[in-house]
């Protein structure tokens, strides 16, 4: 197959798209981690520096030992190639898939809501401060995120913390649930525009592994996921839908705590050691790594492939089509 290889000088030799591991494969990484963690329940922190606990809305997550510092960059890290992970009934009942940008790519919609929300405030609570970069404050801040939790995490890195206010705030509201709703009502007219569209390799495979007798669910921070699922025509290719209504109505707490997928989980009557999270953000991959699920693939689409490794991926792969049989 295609991959990607790297040396510690240069920069990556692409000779087409590919699945990148930095262990031999997905078994021997998931073991170490297993070793690393020591026994720990689903969601507890398993590592020193793990914040990480089931239901925290504090959540963080560690590299996995051993992992290479995460760069800014495709170059300057060592890499293997490994084969396409094994994925098949004989060894999983269920995969957990994240939304945006892994199966639609919506996640460009939400950069550009983030930007527009954050820029209206930067100018009068943080003068002279850089605007929202759509690229690295996504990925860092707000990527897999609760909303309220985007919101909280990325103005806290500029110094402005407004107060908490409720569910009720209007969007024009300088609160953490007031500027959400600003952001939501962008998304939601962005929706409502269509155009909207499923990644084609996203939905093969999804289909693959359904004609497999593989179960399908999506676990999303969005409260807009049945709405974007029916916009792209997908929704009847998942059984469940955990999204960001579910949080609330369940009193879950958001990636990258686990709370959502072990509901995915629970919702397909699937064990953990037989389940696949697919995702293409850090606070995502984390989730299923404290989630202990049996295999977390990460998709390359924003983040890097060594970045999503050290948050806790057994593999990643730069799109889903490359695991079409």
């Amino acid at each position: 197959m295609h991959g990607v290889a790297v040396d510690h000088a240069g920069d990556p030799a692409r000779a087409g798209p590919g699945l990148v591991v930095l262990a031999s494969d997905a078994q021997a990484a998931r073991a170490r981690r297993r070793e690393d963690d020591e026994e720990q329940e689903p969601g507890e922190g398993a590592t020193p520096g793990h914040s990480l606990t089931l239901g925290s809305r504090s959540a963080g997550f560690a590299p996995l030992p051993g992992a290479p510092e995460p760069p800014r960059t495709r170059a300057g890290y060592a890499a293997a190639v490994s084969p396409t992970p094994d994925i098949t009934s004989e060894r999983y009942d269920a995969v957990l898939f994240d939304l945006d940008g892994v199966l639609t790519s919506t996640a460009s919609l939400h950069a550009r809501a983030w930007k527009e929300t954050f820029d209206g405030l930067l100018p009068e609570h943080a003068p002279g401060q850089a605007p929202f970069d759509a690229d690295h404050d996504y990925e860092r801040y707000v990527d897999g995120k609760p909303r309220e939790d985007g919101v909280r995490d990325f103005l806290a890195s500029r110094d402005i913390h407004p107060p908490e206010g409720g569910s009720g705030d209007p969007p024009d509201a300088f609160t953490i649930h007031g500027i959400g709703q600003r952001k939501q009502a962008l998304v939601e007219r962005e929706v409502a525009k269509g155009g909207i569209e499923a990644y084609p390799g996203s939905v093969r495979w999804v289909e693959q592994l359904r004609e497999g007798g593989i179960r399908t669910a999506v676990v999303s921070s969005s409260a807009n996921a049945v709405a974007v699922l029916e916009a792209c025509g997908i929704r009847g290719l998942f059984e469940e839908v955990v999204d960001g209504n579910a949080l609330v109505d369940l009193h879950l707490h958001g990636k990258p705590a686990p709370d959502q997928f072990l509901e995915g989980a629970r919702r397909l009557r699937a064990s953990l050691e037989r389940t696949v999270v697919v995702e293409d953000a850090l606070a995502g991959v984390a989730a299923g790594r404290a989630g202990r699920f049996g295999l977390v693939l990460g998709v390359a689409r924003n983040a890097e492939p060594a970045e999503l490794l050290a948050a806790g991926a057994d593999a990643v792969v730069h799109d889903l089509s490359e695991l079409v049989a």
